[in-house]
């Protein structure tokens, strides 16, 4: 059975790292608050991938899309993401931002578009509770972003399970129309 998915680094050390077609998503995690940041990033066309200090560059185009995960007792509520604290912000107004609202008054944030990188990105080590992983070329790709979210967003964002699930899912399509490998990339599939 092909590997859909890995840990970053691990695929670097291993020389696993795709050159075409793969999302790397990162996670930032708050344990003390339940506040949790992920970065998906599409990229293809790699011409190269490198360490450069604690993280791993690729000289590539991509598309960033942002998701935020505020639990309901979050005190900065009222201020604009893109203009709160750092370790909490993301470069979006609550108008880019697609909020769904879970039962327990948790909110997921996801971006409407992505924000493309023209030449080159850096995903940096991660630390603690924060994860990196690549996520393969394959038939069932955004199903397994799905899966993946749906857990991270119940286990790591508070999330009851069944608005974990329609977050997913809503997370999934919004990568899936927005980042997914057709003719903005010199290889599109």
């Amino acid at each position: 059975m092909a590997v859909k998915a890995m840990d970053l680094f691990d695929a670097y050390a291993q020389n696993k790292l795709p050159k075409d077609n793969a999302y790397v998503v990162s996670s930032f995690v708050n344990a003390n608050s339940g506040y949790v940041i992920y970065e998906v990033v599409s990229y293809s066309g790699v011409k190269a991938i490198y360490l450069e200090g604690s993280g791993i560059t690729f000289q590539s185009q991509g598309k960033k899309m942002h998701i935020l995960i505020e639990p309901a007792s979050y005190s900065h509520k009222g201020i604009e993401p893109y203009l709160r604290d750092t370790g909490e912000k993301i470069p979006l107004r609550f108008s880019e931002l697609e909020i769904l609202t879970a039962k327990n008054q948790t909110k997921a944030m996801v971006s409407k578009k992505p924000i493309e990188s023209l030449s080159s990105f850096t995903i940096m080590k991660p630390s603690g509770l924060n994860i990196s992983f690549v996520f393969y070329s394959n038939p069932d790709m955004y199903r397994t972003l799905e899966t993946f979210f749906e857990k991270s967003f119940n286990q790591d964002g508070g999330i009851p399970q069944a608005d974990a699930k329609k977050a997913a899912k809503t997370t999934a399509a919004l990568i899936e129309k927005n980042m997914s490998f057709k003719s903005d990339f010199g290889n599109a599939t």
